[in-house]
């Protein structure tokens, strides 16, 4: 069935591809779903036991059904019409941010022998997709006419500049080693060593720079509640905010699987467990760490984040892409 479905995507009939592909954006869009909710849960269950409490509880079976009680209450509420928005580009701005995350992830090789596409430049376009969603809060926070949401907008461009350097740079370190930016070529040359062994300064540099991409705490200063009421999100509808927590949890998953990728070798183990599960049990690893960060932590100040990107990482990914290019290069 995956050999027939493979040939179809891959096949030269226009018709044929986006049948396959459709198809194949669907099995994403529910991954992301069966991620974002569980991830949810368990999300919820860690930090109230970090905080001394239950978390979900009542709601269904060790309160897995709680998520679903709490996006049946948002999506029953009412709309709101905002006075001061440019209701147009408010109104896409979520769609569209959507849409980016499924599509990076669409990008990504989860499955060994299905991909929706193999192209050389791969991880750049994925990185494409990554910088450019700043830019869309940018402009929801911007058209709401909200004075929180403007600022929010403001940090997100910060931000932008101060971790998109030391996420290129490591990326340029890690195709030095693999000799391209493919990301099924980069998961074939970790068969000898994962990078995360060959690389570990890269590692820890990628890792803290996207939780600061994604506004994982303690980098969300963009929704920071005790400055800014919520953010770029402040003025959204109840069932956009569901769909805020859902773009949340699939650029978690998102996040997970490109550092699984980059620096775990992917969907490479030991047989005869898939290499999808190997890949997935890896990315929910991340994710579960990138949850204890946020129960741990505190959030950081905005000058203290910048700082922390122009004089440390900026500079520790120019030294690792120099010792990079030394040992495996030069």
């Amino acid at each position: 069935m995956i050999s027939t479905f493979t040939s179809a995507l891959y096949s030269g009939n226009i018709i044929y591809n986006i049948i396959a592909l459709v198809i194949y954006a669907i099995i994403i869009f529910i991954l992301l779903a069966v991620f974002g909710y569980t991830f949810g849960w368990i999300e919820r269950k860690i930090i109230a036991k970090a905080q001394y409490r239950h978390g979900p509880t009542y709601v269904g079976k060790y309160g897995i059904l709680q998520n679903l009680a709490d996006l049946v209450k948002l999506f029953s509420k009412a709309s709101l019409d905002l006075d001061n928005a440019d209701n147009v580009l408010y109104g896409l701005s979520l769609p569209i941010l959507i849409s980016l995350a499924v599509f990076a992830v669409l990008i990504l090789p989860i499955f060994p022998s299905l991909q929706a596409t193999d192209m050389s430049f791969s991880m750049l376009l994925v990185f494409v997709i990554i910088a450019f969603m700043p830019v869309m809060i940018f402009l929801s926070g911007f058209s709401s006419g909200n004075k929180f949401a403007d600022i929010s907008a403001q940090r997100s461009i910060l931000m932008l500049l101060s971790y998109e350097i030391p996420l290129m740079l490591v990326i340029a370190a890690v195709a030095l080693i693999s000799k391209g930016y493919n990301l099924q070529s980069i998961i074939a040359s970790q068969s000898g060593a994962y990078y995360i062994l060959l690389m570990p300064i890269g590692f820890i540099i990628f890792f803290i720079a996207m939780l600061a991409e994604i506004e994982r705490p303690p980098f969300d200063l963009m929704e920071a509640d005790s400055e800014l009421i919520a953010g770029w999100i402040t003025d959204m509808s109840p069932a956009y905010y569901a769909l805020v927590l859902f773009l949340d949890y699939s650029k978690v998953f998102m996040s997970s699987l490109l550092i699984s990728i980059l620096f775990l070798g992917g969907w490479l183990g030991p047989q005869p467990i898939p290499g999808v599960v190997w890949l997935i049990i890896k990315a929910v690893i991340m994710a579960l760490i990138a949850i204890i960060i946020r129960a741990t932590t505190f959030r950081m100040r905005i000058d203290r984040i910048l700082r922390m990107g122009w004089l440390f990482l900026i500079p520790l990914s120019l030294i690792n892409l120099i010792i990079t290019y030394i040992v495996f290069i030069g």
